[in-house]
């Protein structure tokens, strides 16, 4: 068995004297595990950072071994991403949203949207705002896509500002003014008509609230598990860049 592929490494781990096993969310594969043989070394070490994108081949006698990784570095983005905690914590985060999906299970617009975030993690103005729709691309995935483009008790797409908390639709202010406070906001960023802006401080907390409500109730908690702390300390850094 061999296949070539285009991947994001999101993790590795030591195993044996010198290999560790690779673990990358790649374009056609999904996520998938390899390991590569020589991986601690000095030469390969820079190499096999997350973070790092790299054209990768897997081969293996069956489909079902853990088979073995040949790594060439596309991208090397890991050392800019260490300079910054923000992007550290929001890889480590992403990371956590991919160990969600089945292994080698393929979603090629998770993959792009990881890889393209990868490149703006470190950017307070840009990461954020892609993070909270890489949050709502994860939740499409898992068949809990919001609908955001229309009112559900009108039908209008004018004036969307809440989401319910109950089925996850767009609700307009009118609509909503008598159930305000048990409504979810949502920010002018993720409207379907939203020009596309650095959203403001208060935008980015009702859009990371927002997505983070339903990631917790409809994929974390079935799970038996708690959002990610390194989605915690990836909003502790952005709300201390907002601050600054």
């Amino acid at each position: 068995m061999e296949w070539h592929d285009e991947g994001l490494i999101i993790g590795i781990r030591k195993h044996g004297e010198t290999s560790v096993i690779l673990e990358a969310m790649t374009a056609q594969h999904g996520r998938h595990l390899g390991l590569v043989r020589g991986g601690r070394s000095r030469r390969m070490r820079p190499a096999l950072q997350p973070g790092n994108q790299a054209s990768l081949t897997w081969r293996a006698r069956l489909d079902e071994h853990l088979g073995l990784y040949a790594v060439e570095v596309t991208e090397p983005r890991a050392g800019r991403l260490m300079t910054s905690a923000a992007a550290l914590h929001g890889l480590n985060y992403i990371a956590a949203l991919l160990r969600l999906l089945a292994e080698r299970d393929p979603h090629p617009r998770l993959y792009e949207a990881a890889s393209r975030i990868a490149d703006y993690l470190g950017d307070d103005r840009i990461g954020p705002p892609l993070l909270v729709r890489f949050e709502l691309a994860v939740l499409a995935e898992f068949g809990f896509g919001l609908d955001l483009s229309r009112c559900a008790a009108t039908g209008t797409t004018e004036d969307l500002v809440y989401v319910s908390p109950k089925t996850g639709r767009a609700v307009s202010r009118q609509a909503g003014a008598a159930y305000h406070d048990r409504l979810l906001r949502l920010p002018g960023f993720l409207r379907a008509a939203a020009v596309a802006a650095t959203p403001p401080p208060a935008d980015l907390r009702d859009g990371f609230e927002l997505s983070g409500y339903f990631l917790g109730r409809d994929v974390f908690a079935p799970r038996g598990l708690q959002l990610p702390d390194a989605r915690r300390a990836y909003l502790a850094e952005v709300a201390k860049a907002a601050n600054a």
